[in-house]
């Protein structure tokens, strides 16, 4: 039998105040839970404090338990009694400080030997938080272990989730011994003199030994971790875990000009399905914008695309809400999440088993350009999956036509010649800034002699070439406008150059003034700011410039086209997947044996969103080859609409009429 924590979720956990205790009726919760869609619940059971009746020395006790009952075993069976799964949290990153003033040896120093204090200008009546060292005993034999076996020894819970199991720098002596024992050195003075890989070791060694015993007392439970945790490659993450979970928060409450990518939910989940045969990742939101403003609601519409963008993208949503539905006093929340997991409910016979079906692979060097080319391919609905270089290098990219290498990604060996491979056997490499390695000029279709530029200002792109498909949409303009660096190179004798550079016609500081001396002095050059090369049986476009920055910085029009255009040209035209560009919409694929789901979530707006706009008359077009088989029909999951199908010579087009925050078509093959 299939593992429940393997089978479809939606999570609701209500983040639980101490002061709220009494007001936890577990049936009625239970209730609550089942009505808004919940088949799983994480709840509070321990770390900081025990929500029954522990008996761990130095485990503190929930103050504001009742006498008369056990309230984490009644939220268990009830809970159970619907179906309702249970996951049981605990944070062993911090304790109350009278634990600190008996077992000084087991928190955070420091490089002048004071340790951690949070809370100290918290008003009210609250004792002093500190934070506990990732090698103290708190965090492993002395309380974290016994709790753990205590609680998998008296209640029937279903998993275990550890929150905020973050590495803090460290100076105590048991930090400096475990240094020395690794590295042969003493420990810095200074954090920033770690050893790169010392909060890694350190976090895993103590997650693998509670995982282990998690293992030998209760095998049948799976563990829950974050994936942003260690900062190596997902294998570790997975190793000392049966599930992976991230939190892409739209923290509102930063402001306006610091407000988070429209993107971050949907590239979270993405990096979190990169590691193969693996439990689809959960999506943590936060129903509120920002943790200081914890107690109230995202705006609604902001919200709904949030959420949406979990499932779409291949997670699985975990709802994180401030207290208990009777406690939250912003019943906007509770609407919205109930509304969403409808939607989830709905499109997860279809998500079932389905897997990311694209034809571009984003590598990921976790840098801005990365996020650049992420945000674009959003942006203008190109489909993509997100590889890490140690998945090129086995060999990963075979299943995809084009692979696109982020600026400043470092080609090692084992990368290079993956890469080498990739393109020798027909695939489409598309490379930004030329990679400062030698021995790459034939692949690159350049000369090996190559010169970097000044930080360009008042420059542009020019199209060279006459109707080439990379003009498309931008036929009446021969100029794009550029700015940075470019390594000038020049191209080999078979190497095409379909766009230039035209250089500055001014300083920054005289451009406007005066308008009669604006005239451009050089109108051309030869200088390649695209180049395409034929290699072996496959392709290579380098752009000897950084388009991620201009995206990522000016977000014009021309520049997502521009991305659009350079995908569209390397799969000659045939995109398996092909939307009309319609502003704000994001496009997932995923293929099963029964057919293709297309998922469209639609954040139009200026945001924080006020309201979600809807898109009228949005036209999908699939490629007959990708298909493989002639479509029986096309179905729209959320509305149950059919939808009608036309064969347009090598493509099968359909039209949604209407596109609301989030609408998944189901191609039955």
């Amino acid at each position: 039998m299939k593992d429940w924590w393997k089978q479809p979720m939606r999570i609701i956990q209500p983040n639980l105040q101490v002061l709220d205790t009494d007001k936890i009726d577990p049936d009625k919760l239970a209730e609550q839970l089942e009505k808004m869609g919940a088949n799983t619940v994480v709840f509070n059971v321990g770390g900081i404090y025990a929500w029954y009746p522990t008996q761990v020395p130095y485990h503190k006790q929930n103050e504001y338990l009742p006498r008369d009952r056990d309230l984490l075993g009644d939220v268990i069976d009830a809970s159970h009694k619907r179906n309702i799964r249970f996951i049981a949290r605990f944070d062993f990153s911090k304790a109350e400080d009278i634990v600190y003033q008996q077992k000084p040896q087991w928190f955070v120093r420091d490089a002048d030997g004071e340790p951690q204090v949070l809370g100290a200008r918290r008003p009210g009546p609250w004792s002093l938080l500190m934070s506990t060292c990732t090698n103290g005993d708190y965090r492993r034999d002395e309380v974290a272990v016994p709790v753990l076996k205590e609680v998998i020894a008296r209640y029937p819970i279903d998993g275990i989730f550890f929150n905020n199991p973050n590495f803090l720098p460290c100076f105590c002596d048991r930090c400096k011994r475990k240094y020395d024992s690794f590295y042969g050195e003493a420990l810095p003075a200074a954090a920033s003199e770690f050893r790169a890989d010392w909060a890694t070791r350190c976090l895993k060694d103590n997650i693998e030994y509670l995982h282990e015993v998690i293992q030998q007392e209760a095998p049948h439970i799976p563990l829950i971790l974050y994936y942003n945790l260690y900062k190596d490659n997902l294998d570790d993450r997975a190793a000392t875990a049966e599930m992976l979970c991230t939190e892409p928060q739209d923290v509102l409450s930063l402001g306006h000009q610091h407000i988070p990518e429209f993107w971050k939910p949907a590239l979270s989940i993405k990096l979190g399905r990169t590691l193969p045969d693996y439990p689809s990742p959960f999506g943590i939101v936060h129903s509120c914008p920002g943790m200081d403003w914890r107690h109230t609601g995202l705006p609604p519409a902001e919200y709904r695309f949030w959420l949406c963008q979990v499932t779409a993208n291949g997670g699985q949503i975990w709802h994180s809400l401030t207290g208990v539905p009777d406690t939250i006093t912003d019943k906007r929340i509770l609407d919205v999440v109930s509304e969403h997991n409808a939607m989830v409910k709905k499109v997860e016979p279809y998500v079932e088993g389905a897997e990311p079906s694209n034809q571009t692979a984003l590598i990921w060097n976790a840098a801005s350009s990365a996020e650049g080319w992420a945000e674009a391919f959003l942006e203008q609905q190109v489909p993509f999956d997100v590889v890490l270089p140690e998945q090129v290098e086995a060999g990963r990219l075979k299943a995809y036509q084009v692979a696109v290498v982020p600026e400043s990604l470092v080609w090692s060996d084992m990368f290079t010649e993956a890469v080498e491979q990739f393109v020798k056997q027909g695939g489409r490499l598309l490379v930004e800034g030329v990679p400062e390695r030698e021995g790459l000029s034939e692949l690159l279709g350049i000369k090996p002699e190559t010169y970097t530029s000044e930080s360009l200002i008042a420059s542009y792109m020019r199209f060279s070439l006459t109707n080439h498909p990379l003009q498309r949409n931008l036929e009446q303009t021969e100029l794009i406008p550029h700015r940075g660096k470019v390594t000038y190179c020049q191209p080999l004798p078979d190497t095409e150059v379909p766009i230039t550079l035209v250089p500055p016609f001014s300083p920054l500081e005289s451009v406007g003034a005066p308008p009669e001396r604006a005239s451009m002095a050089v109108r051309e050059t030869d200088i390649p700011l695209v180049l395409h090369n034929r290699y072996a049986q496959g392709q290579v476009v380098l752009l000897p410039f950084a388009l991620s920055q201009l995206v990522q910085e000016f977000k014009l029009s021309d520049h997502y086209q521009l991305v659009r255009n350079l995908i569209h040209y390397m799969t000659d035209g045939n995109l398996a997947v092909e939307v009309a560009h319609a502003a704000g919409v994001q496009v997932t694929v995923f293929r099963k044996e029964q057919g293709v789901l297309i998922h469209l979530v639609n954040g139009a707006g200026r945001r924080p969103l006020t309201s979600n706009i809807t898109h009228n008359d949005v036209t999908v077009s699939v490629s007959s080859q990708w298909l493989k088989s002639t479509p029986r029909q096309a179905t729209a999951v959320m509305t149950g609409e059919a939808l009608e199908l036309t064969e347009q010579g090598d493509r099968w087009q359909l039209t949604l009429p209407k596109l609301g925050v989030w609408e998944a078509i189901w191609i039955e093959q």
